[in-house]
């Protein structure tokens, strides 16, 4: 290959991949359209993940994978992280209204 001809190629190969890094990377138009969460969907929602996480446990005791001493240990903790989710509900809520 000549010398001409691989400079034009070496050129066209960096301009290709500097298009190809920029259209990755870059970052698109439509990012800022996703749902705004509040803080009380947020809260609904683990609120729904402390749920099953609790109900996973239960099984999951069930079947033998946990002690006892194990198993109320997880499960205080989760309770109490339902407690709370559930006082801020309940908090934002009447102040909502």
């Amino acid at each position: 290959m000549s010398p001409s001809i691989q400079v034009i190629v070496e050129i066209g190969c960096s301009l290709f991949a500097a298009i190809a890094l920029i259209y990755i990377f870059l970052p698109g138009r439509d990012a800022d359209t996703g749902v705004t969460k509040t803080r009380l969907s947020y809260l609904y929602e683990r609120k729904e993940v402390v749920y099953d996480n609790l109900r996973d446990l239960n099984f999951e005791f069930k079947s033998g994978k946990f002690t006892q001493a194990d198993y109320e240990g997880m499960r205080s903790n989760m309770e109490s992280e339902a407690a709370r989710l559930l006082a801020e509900i309940e908090q934002l809520e009447a102040a909502k209204a």
